[in-house]
């Protein structure tokens, strides 16, 4: 599933390909995957206007239009955009068409992510009751979000309303980078445990966007590339072990995560 470090990823594709490129036609392929939005309005606000600007909060995508409303992108599980002005790809839910004769595809394959429209990027994050982003959260607001929590601080992570952008698998990654227990309690800990892990969320997050969310470029030292149950932790410890929480699976160290 897309988190923070893919959508970001997917800002910087589409600032590099897409930005300032009149859009001429707005294709809807699949009428589902539009949210609260009708294909004749969005069309009515995009024609012959400019995309000028993006922004992200967690895993929501905001893309404006000159002078009218701004797009919202969501992933779902199997989002991704794909610019380009040969034939339409598989699975593409929305097509942009430029004025070059270029596009912007919104592919889904498993067709869970949604193109809606906001006037406000502020007013939709707070109408979602989506909390801070995760890279703009600080430490003490983080600290505060999380010891109020009753539950595990991978679960805690990982919910949108206390901080947005944090899914499954980087949960694992930041927790495994602080050394603490994903089933350990949000609540309680030392200020030194919430420091470091927002040390971590940080350093995470902007690396793995930094090299466009591809596993192969991860450092081999991350959880990541080992998220595998009875694999070797890469710090040599111990084994790598999964886990059952909210229905999902995850990957911990015992050996090393112990706090």
């Amino acid at each position: 599933m897309p988190e923070l470090p893919d959508v970001e990823a997917f800002r910087r594709y589409l600032e590099t390909t897409s930005l300032r490129r009149e859009v001429t036609r707005l294709r809807v392929h699949d009428p589902t995957a539009l949210q609260d939005v009708t294909r004749q309005r969005l069309a009515r606000a995009l024609k012959g206007r400019r995309l000028v600007e993006t922004r992200r909060h967690g895993k929501h995508l905001f893309v404006a239009a000159s002078g009218a409303d701004w797009l919202v992108l969501h992933f779902g599980m199997t989002g991704r955009l794909e610019y380009g002005d040969g034939r339409t790809p598989d699975h593409t839910r929305v097509t942009f068409e430029f004025a070059d004769g270029s596009r912007l595809a919104y592919v889904d394959m498993r067709r869970l992510g949604f193109v809606t429209s906001t006037r406000d990027p502020d007013e939709y994050v707070e109408s979602q009751q989506l909390g801070p982003d995760a890279l703009s959260v600080s430490a003490v607001d983080l600290r505060d979000l999380l010891r109020s929590r009753r539950g595990a601080i991978k679960s805690a992570l990982m919910d949108q309303t206390v901080v947005a952008g944090i899914g499954n698998i980087y949960s694992d990654e930041i927790l495994f980078q602080a050394r603490i227990d994903p089933r350990a309690t949000a609540a309680g800990r030392r200020d030194t445990d919430y420091w470091r892990l927002h040390r971590q969320v940080g350093r995470v997050l902007t690396m793995a966007a930094d090299r466009d969310a591809d596993p192969v470029r991860l450092p081999d030292s991350w959880l990541l590339p080992h998220r595998e149950d009875g694999a070797p932790c890469p710090r040599g410890r111990g084994q790598i072990r999964k886990f059952r929480m909210s229905g999902r699976g995850g990957f911990f160290c015992p050996s090393c995560q112990t706090s």
